[in-house]
């Protein structure tokens, strides 16, 4: 079974930073592509960033120059620097483990999200 926990989440005043960090553990491919999404109240899960074992990353527009997310694959470890926060940052941001290989087949974890509020 695998397992995504997160962490960083909090308040926040716009302008600031936080750093969010979510570590996977169990049976996990070496192979996959770590990411965080959000969900705000009454709005669908967006993207927000995601990078992939290999170290190729995407970002959502709307976070282009102030997120930058990181992973350590020793440890199954996944960043989001967030600088520059808006109030329309605010949501529940969620960690994504998803891949597929021949030997693990296709899979998709998430967490259970850490809340991100920017407001003064």
């Amino acid at each position: 079974q695998v397992q995504l926990v997160e962490s960083g989440g909090g308040l926040v005043q716009p302008g600031g930073s936080l750093r969010l960090s979510c570590t996977a553990s169990g049976r996990i491919s070496s192979i996959n592509t770590m990411g965080w999404y959000r969900q705000a109240p009454g709005k669908e899960r967006e993207l927000v960033a995601t990078i992939t074992s290999g170290g190729s990353t995407n970002y959502a527009d709307s976070v282009k120059g102030r997120f930058t997310i990181s992973r350590d694959n020793a440890k199954n470890t996944v960043f989001l620097q967030m600088n520059s926060l808006k109030p329309e940052d605010t949501a529940l941001y969620h960690c994504n483990l998803r891949g597929h290989t021949i030997i693990y087949g296709l899979f998709n974890y998430w967490g259970q999200g850490t809340q991100v509020t920017v407001s003064s």
